[in-house]
């Protein structure tokens, strides 16, 4: 072979090396993008919180841009198990920052679309209420949960994505939907239902009429604000319809002229948008059982409210 025919065979074997790298990248982008709102939602569960999600997304992305995808059999599984351990990584950060938060931590709360409600075990898994029990448990435990509860992933998958062997896994899932159980709201409720109370809600603080705000709240409601030492809230929870009646009267709910409310879809149930002056001063989202609200949610920390200027898309 002469000199020129050296060169071209060598240009021509790069050319091919870099069709075939351009060929992986692209396959890689197309996984990822396809399974993007997949992997927001798995971390939004895990971690409560829209912003730490979008970072996991982050690092997912970067690991999995250095994966050769031809390697890859199961292209949902492996981005799952990636985005679990970055995920569960991030939950000891988040941790250490809820223990020198001020006053309750609420989730942040996402914009959703109609149609979230219409899969009911998606819209229970991402509801305020589900995130504050899912609060409670271990993280393990938690990924555990979220992984085969809302997402159906088997127990062998599960267990590549949390470093625990498959019979280890079948107990912390056993255990974890026990606790849950104990602990989330009791029977269900239709978004009709829910949207009915909150009506009911926005009207009595509205008008005053302390005794029709009592109609509507469960004896042991729980009143929870989340302002994050940043706006005036709740530093502590509210228990008990008259305690909390009381609370929206006297200025939990502070009446003003410029205030506008909006019923939208809040975590993939009503819930209602404040605004003063035209910008977005909280969210307030409910719990209801057998008609009544048993559990009221307040965000007003300004950092947890840009998700809901805009809808986010979370799937299974």
């Amino acid at each position: 072979m002469d000199q020129f025919s050296g060169r071209t065979a060598d240009a021509v074997g790069a050319t091919g090396r870099a069709g075939r790298e351009a060929d992986a990248v692209d396959t890689a982008t197309e996984a990822f993008v396809a399974h993007r709102n997949l992997l927001f939602t798995v971390a939004y569960e895990m971690l409560g919180s829209a912003a730490d999600a979008e970072d996991v997304l982050q690092e997912t992305w970067l690991r999995w841009a250095g994966v050769d995808p031809t390697t890859v059999r199961e292209p949902r599984a492996y981005l799952v198990r990636i985005a679990t351990r970055q995920a569960l990584d991030r939950m000891r950060a988040l941790g250490r920052r809820k223990e020198s938060y001020v006053g309750p931590w609420l989730p942040e709360p996402l914009l959703t679309a109609p149609d979230v409600a219409d899969d009911v075990e998606l819209a229970d898994s991402v509801s305020m209420a589900m995130l504050l029990v899912l609060e409670t448990l271990q993280p393990v435990e938690r990924a555990v949960f979220v992984l085969r509860e809302v997402f159906a992933m088997e127990y062998d998958e599960i267990a590549g994505a949390v470093d625990r062997s498959p019979a280890a896994v079948r107990q912390l899932a056993y255990r974890a939907r026990a606790h849950v159980a104990a602990r989330r709201p009791r029977g269900t409720v239709s978004p009709a239902q829910t949207r009915a109370a909150l009506q009911a809600f926005q009207r009595a603080v509205e008008t005053g009429e302390l005794q029709s705000l009592l109609d509507i709240l469960a004896p042991d409601v729980v009143a929870l604000s989340d302002g994050g030492g940043i706006r005036h809230a709740l530093l502590r929870p509210v228990v008990g319809a008259d305690r909390v009646a009381r609370l929206l009267e006297t200025g939990w709910w502070q009446r003003d002229a410029q205030r506008t409310v909006e019923m939208v879809q809040i975590n993939g149930g009503p819930g209602l948008l404040v605004r003063i002056d035209g910008r977005v001063d909280g969210v307030v989202a409910v719990c209801v059982e057998s008609g009544l609200i048993t559990g009221a949610y307040h965000v007003r920390n300004p950092e947890k409210l840009e998700r809901v200027a805009r809808q986010t898309t979370v799937s299974r």
